[in-house]
Protein backbone atom coordinates (compact mmCIF):
# COMPACT_ATOMS: atom_id res chain seq x y z
CA UNK A 1 0.00 0.00 0.00
CA UNK A 2 0.87 3.67 -0.96
CA UNK A 3 2.37 5.57 2.14
CA UNK A 4 2.58 9.13 2.42
CA UNK A 5 4.20 11.34 5.44
CA UNK A 6 2.06 14.74 6.50
CA UNK A 7 4.22 17.10 8.60
CA UNK A 8 4.25 20.75 9.93
CA UNK A 9 7.48 22.70 8.95
CA UNK A 10 9.18 25.87 10.08
CA UNK A 11 12.47 26.87 8.28
CA UNK A 12 14.69 30.02 9.97
CA UNK A 13 16.83 31.64 7.66
CA UNK A 14 20.24 32.83 8.86
CA UNK A 15 19.60 36.31 7.51
CA UNK A 16 16.18 36.64 8.98
CA UNK A 17 12.49 35.49 7.94
CA UNK A 18 10.82 31.95 8.51
CA UNK A 19 9.32 29.82 6.23
CA UNK A 20 6.22 27.70 7.70
CA UNK A 21 3.91 24.84 6.46
CA UNK A 22 1.06 22.88 7.63
CA UNK A 23 -0.21 19.15 6.61
CA UNK A 24 2.36 19.16 4.10
CA UNK A 25 2.08 15.70 2.55
CA UNK A 26 4.82 14.19 0.63
CA UNK A 27 4.72 10.47 -0.67
CA UNK A 28 7.37 8.22 0.79
CA UNK A 29 8.94 4.33 0.02
CA UNK A 30 7.87 2.23 3.13
CA UNK A 31 6.66 3.64 6.01
CA UNK A 32 8.97 5.68 8.14
CA UNK A 33 10.65 8.29 7.23
CA UNK A 34 13.45 10.32 9.45
CA UNK A 35 12.92 14.37 10.92
CA UNK A 36 16.50 14.69 9.17
CA UNK A 37 15.36 12.81 5.34
CA UNK A 38 12.58 15.88 5.41
CA UNK A 39 14.59 18.70 6.11
CA UNK A 40 17.03 17.62 3.48
CA UNK A 41 14.44 17.40 0.97
CA UNK A 42 12.63 20.55 2.05
CA UNK A 43 15.62 22.14 1.66
CA UNK A 44 16.57 20.52 -1.73
CA UNK A 45 13.15 20.35 -3.44
CA UNK A 46 12.16 24.09 -2.30
CA UNK A 47 15.76 25.11 -3.22
CA UNK A 48 16.16 27.03 0.05
CA UNK A 49 19.36 29.16 0.71
CA UNK A 50 20.84 30.04 4.10
CA UNK A 51 18.40 27.26 6.10
CA UNK A 52 19.45 27.73 9.55
CA UNK A 53 17.24 26.11 12.08
CA UNK A 54 14.55 23.79 10.80
CA UNK A 55 11.92 21.85 12.97
CA UNK A 56 9.38 19.12 11.64
CA UNK A 57 5.93 19.08 13.53
CA UNK A 58 3.79 16.23 13.71
CA UNK A 59 4.71 14.22 11.72
CA UNK A 60 2.12 11.27 11.07
CA UNK A 61 2.03 8.61 8.02
CA UNK A 62 -0.91 8.09 6.37
CA UNK A 63 -1.84 5.41 3.67
CA UNK A 64 -2.40 7.06 0.07
CA UNK A 65 -1.92 6.69 -3.49
CA UNK A 66 1.37 8.28 -4.42
CA UNK A 67 0.62 11.57 -6.39
CA UNK A 68 4.56 12.62 -7.73
CA UNK A 69 7.82 11.29 -7.24
CA UNK A 70 8.82 9.65 -3.93
CA UNK A 71 10.68 11.18 -1.08
CA UNK A 72 14.75 9.38 -1.88
CA UNK A 73 15.77 8.56 1.68
CA UNK A 74 19.33 8.15 1.58
CA UNK A 75 20.60 5.05 2.63
CA UNK A 76 24.15 5.42 4.76
CA UNK A 77 26.75 6.31 2.33
CA UNK A 78 29.82 4.97 4.43
CA UNK A 79 30.69 2.60 6.82
CA UNK A 80 33.74 3.79 9.29
CA UNK A 81 35.38 1.03 10.74
CA UNK A 82 37.89 1.24 13.72
CA UNK A 83 41.59 -0.10 13.30
CA UNK A 84 42.90 0.89 16.04
CA UNK A 85 43.57 -0.41 19.49
CA UNK A 86 42.96 1.37 22.45
CA UNK A 87 45.70 2.95 24.90
CA UNK A 88 45.22 2.74 28.16
CA UNK A 89 47.42 3.39 31.39
CA UNK A 90 49.86 0.83 31.39
CA UNK A 91 50.02 -0.87 28.49
CA UNK A 92 53.00 -2.14 27.05
CA UNK A 93 53.09 -1.86 23.43
CA UNK A 94 56.38 -2.77 22.72
CA UNK A 95 58.88 -5.14 25.29
CA UNK A 96 61.31 -2.42 26.91
CA UNK A 97 59.79 0.39 26.36
CA UNK A 98 57.61 2.25 28.83
CA UNK A 99 53.72 1.92 29.16
CA UNK A 100 51.78 5.46 29.23
CA UNK A 101 50.46 7.37 31.93
CA UNK A 102 47.70 8.82 31.93
CA UNK A 103 46.13 11.33 34.92
CA UNK A 104 43.90 14.09 35.89
CA UNK A 105 46.65 17.12 35.49
CA UNK A 106 43.17 19.59 36.83
CA UNK A 107 40.75 16.94 38.33
CA UNK A 108 37.14 17.59 37.70
CA UNK A 109 37.25 18.29 41.63
CA UNK A 110 39.81 20.62 41.47
CA UNK A 111 37.97 22.37 38.66
CA UNK A 112 34.64 23.27 40.67
CA UNK A 113 36.84 25.79 42.65
CA UNK A 114 37.62 28.12 39.59
CA UNK A 115 34.01 28.00 38.29
CA UNK A 116 30.48 28.66 38.96
CA UNK A 117 28.56 26.24 40.62
CA UNK A 118 27.71 23.13 38.42
CA UNK A 119 30.60 24.10 36.15
CA UNK A 120 33.39 21.87 35.84
CA UNK A 121 36.09 20.33 33.49
CA UNK A 122 38.75 17.58 33.30
CA UNK A 123 42.21 18.53 32.03
CA UNK A 124 44.71 15.26 31.36
CA UNK A 125 48.01 14.62 31.45
CA UNK A 126 49.73 11.68 29.58
CA UNK A 127 53.61 10.95 29.63
CA UNK A 128 54.20 8.01 27.27
CA UNK A 129 56.48 7.24 24.25
CA UNK A 130 55.36 7.59 20.72
CA UNK A 131 55.32 4.25 19.87
CA UNK A 132 52.51 3.33 22.05
CA UNK A 133 49.49 1.53 20.82
CA UNK A 134 48.41 1.92 16.57
CA UNK A 135 51.15 4.23 15.57
CA UNK A 136 52.16 5.43 12.23
CA UNK A 137 56.71 5.99 11.18
CA UNK A 138 57.60 8.89 9.55
CA UNK A 139 60.75 9.03 7.91
CA UNK A 140 62.68 10.62 10.63
CA UNK A 141 62.07 7.79 12.99
CA UNK A 142 64.63 6.42 10.95
CA UNK A 143 67.05 9.45 9.19
CA UNK A 144 67.62 12.10 11.30
CA UNK A 145 67.10 14.17 7.91
CA UNK A 146 63.72 12.75 7.19
CA UNK A 147 60.33 14.01 7.51
CA UNK A 148 58.62 13.66 10.93
CA UNK A 149 55.31 14.19 11.69
CA UNK A 150 54.71 17.56 11.26
CA UNK A 151 56.35 17.73 7.71
CA UNK A 152 54.07 14.49 6.08
CA UNK A 153 51.80 15.29 3.75
CA UNK A 154 48.26 14.52 4.22
CA UNK A 155 47.89 13.17 0.81
CA UNK A 156 50.02 10.41 2.92
CA UNK A 157 48.14 9.83 5.52
CA UNK A 158 44.95 10.46 5.10
CA UNK A 159 42.20 8.86 2.69
CA UNK A 160 44.55 7.09 0.70
CA UNK A 161 42.87 4.24 -1.75
CA UNK A 162 43.51 0.68 -0.15
CA UNK A 163 43.53 -3.10 -0.29
CA UNK A 164 43.83 -5.79 2.03
CA UNK A 165 46.38 -8.55 1.15
CA UNK A 166 45.19 -11.39 3.74
CA UNK A 167 48.62 -13.63 4.84
CA UNK A 168 47.48 -15.77 8.32
CA UNK A 169 50.10 -15.86 10.81
CA UNK A 170 49.03 -20.00 10.43
CA UNK A 171 50.69 -20.13 7.06
CA UNK A 172 53.57 -18.62 7.82
CA UNK A 173 55.40 -15.77 9.58
CA UNK A 174 57.68 -14.42 7.05
CA UNK A 175 56.29 -12.41 4.28
CA UNK A 176 58.08 -12.26 0.91
CA UNK A 177 57.53 -10.40 -2.39
CA UNK A 178 55.52 -13.07 -3.19
CA UNK A 179 52.93 -13.01 -1.33
CA UNK A 180 52.32 -9.11 -2.11
CA UNK A 181 51.91 -9.59 -6.43
CA UNK A 182 48.94 -10.03 -8.63
CA UNK A 183 47.54 -7.85 -6.53
CA UNK A 184 46.51 -3.44 -7.72
CA UNK A 185 48.47 -1.82 -5.02
CA UNK A 186 50.39 1.32 -7.17
CA UNK A 187 49.90 4.66 -5.06
CA UNK A 188 47.57 2.55 -2.27
CA UNK A 189 47.75 1.99 1.26
CA UNK A 190 48.47 -1.68 1.31
CA UNK A 191 47.19 -3.06 4.69
CA UNK A 192 48.81 -6.65 5.76
CA UNK A 193 46.04 -9.09 7.26
CA UNK A 194 47.66 -11.61 9.42
CA UNK A 195 45.51 -12.01 12.52
CA UNK A 196 48.31 -11.81 14.80
CA UNK A 197 46.19 -8.81 16.94
CA UNK A 198 44.06 -11.57 18.42
CA UNK A 199 47.05 -11.65 20.81
CA UNK A 200 47.47 -8.09 21.66
CA UNK A 201 48.37 -7.39 25.24
CA UNK A 202 49.40 -11.05 25.63
CA UNK A 203 52.83 -12.29 26.30
CA UNK A 204 52.95 -14.00 22.64
CA UNK A 205 52.12 -10.70 21.31
CA UNK A 206 56.09 -9.57 21.23
CA UNK A 207 57.67 -13.06 19.83
CA UNK A 208 57.77 -14.78 17.09
CA UNK A 209 55.28 -12.47 15.23
CA UNK A 210 54.11 -11.82 11.72
CA UNK A 211 56.85 -9.47 9.48
CA UNK A 212 57.76 -8.30 6.02
CA UNK A 213 61.36 -8.91 4.06
CA UNK A 214 63.73 -7.35 2.20
CA UNK A 215 62.35 -8.49 -0.59
CA UNK A 216 58.68 -7.16 0.14
CA UNK A 217 59.68 -3.99 1.13
CA UNK A 218 61.70 -3.40 -2.15
CA UNK A 219 58.69 -4.95 -3.93
CA UNK A 220 56.32 -2.39 -2.31
CA UNK A 221 58.78 0.50 -3.00
CA UNK A 222 59.06 -0.58 -6.95
CA UNK A 223 55.50 -0.48 -6.84
CA UNK A 224 55.39 3.14 -4.99
CA UNK A 225 52.81 2.23 -2.50
CA UNK A 226 52.00 5.05 -0.23
CA UNK A 227 51.71 3.33 3.05
CA UNK A 228 52.33 0.09 4.75
CA UNK A 229 50.63 -1.66 6.82
CA UNK A 230 50.59 -4.53 9.39
CA UNK A 231 48.66 -6.32 12.48
CA UNK A 232 51.55 -7.31 14.03
CA UNK A 233 54.57 -6.58 16.57
CA UNK A 234 56.89 -5.05 14.11
CA UNK A 235 56.88 -4.63 10.44
CA UNK A 236 60.79 -6.12 10.43
CA UNK A 237 62.09 -8.99 11.50
CA UNK A 238 62.76 -8.05 15.62
CA UNK A 239 65.25 -11.23 15.90
CA UNK A 240 68.38 -9.43 14.64
CA UNK A 241 69.67 -5.99 14.90
CA UNK A 242 68.53 -5.31 10.93
CA UNK A 243 65.64 -3.24 10.18
CA UNK A 244 65.83 -3.39 6.41
CA UNK A 245 61.86 -3.07 5.79
CA UNK A 246 62.17 0.10 7.97
CA UNK A 247 65.44 1.43 5.97
CA UNK A 248 63.64 0.69 2.37
CA UNK A 249 60.37 1.84 3.40
CA UNK A 250 60.91 5.32 5.18
CA UNK A 251 63.95 5.90 2.74
CA UNK A 252 61.46 5.99 0.12
CA UNK A 253 58.88 8.34 2.10
CA UNK A 254 56.43 5.40 2.19
CA UNK A 255 54.71 5.82 5.67
CA UNK A 256 54.48 2.36 7.80
CA UNK A 257 51.39 1.78 10.28
CA UNK A 258 52.20 -1.21 13.34
CA UNK A 259 49.85 -2.68 15.41
CA UNK A 260 46.91 -2.29 13.53
CA UNK A 261 44.05 -4.94 14.27
CA UNK A 262 40.06 -5.74 12.98
CA UNK A 263 41.20 -6.11 8.99
CA UNK A 264 39.25 -9.25 9.07
CA UNK A 265 36.20 -6.69 8.76
CA UNK A 266 37.40 -5.11 5.65
CA UNK A 267 36.91 -5.95 1.95
CA UNK A 268 39.89 -6.84 -0.56
CA UNK A 269 38.98 -3.18 -1.86
CA UNK A 270 37.44 -0.93 -2.23
CA UNK A 271 37.59 1.04 0.59
CA UNK A 272 39.67 4.17 2.38
CA UNK A 273 42.32 4.53 4.83
CA UNK A 274 43.44 6.92 7.43
CA UNK A 275 45.78 7.14 10.14
CA UNK A 276 47.11 10.88 10.96
CA UNK A 277 48.90 11.58 14.01
CA UNK A 278 49.39 15.68 15.71
CA UNK A 279 51.63 17.68 13.75
CA UNK A 280 54.74 17.50 16.19
CA UNK A 281 58.02 19.07 15.35
CA UNK A 282 60.94 16.00 16.09
CA UNK A 283 58.43 13.15 16.15
CA UNK A 284 58.74 10.43 14.07
CA UNK A 285 56.71 8.18 15.28
CA UNK A 286 52.87 8.59 16.23
CA UNK A 287 49.77 6.83 17.42
CA UNK A 288 47.09 7.38 15.30
CA UNK A 289 43.04 6.88 15.60
CA UNK A 290 43.37 4.67 12.10
CA UNK A 291 40.45 3.81 10.58
CA UNK A 292 38.61 2.58 7.04
CA UNK A 293 35.95 4.24 4.87
CA UNK A 294 33.81 1.62 3.56
CA UNK A 295 31.05 1.91 0.84
CA UNK A 296 27.89 0.87 1.48
CA UNK A 297 25.92 -1.03 -1.12
CA UNK A 298 22.51 1.56 -2.26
Amino acid sequence: MDKRVQFDFEVYFTNGGSLKGEEFRLDITGDHITDQELIDYIIDDLRLLMAGKVNILNKQIINEPHKRKTVKQKPPAERLIDLSHTIEEGLITYKGLPAPHICDYLSRTESQKLYEEGTSFQIGKIEMVTNTGTYIDCPFHRFENGKDTAEMELEKLAELEAVVIRIPYTETLEITDQYLRNREIRNKAVLIHTGWDRHWNTETYYENHPYLTQSAAEYLKDCQVKLVGIDSHNIDNTTGKSRPVHTILLGAEIVIAEHLCHLDQLPDEGFTFTAAPPKFKGAGTFPVRAFASVQQNL
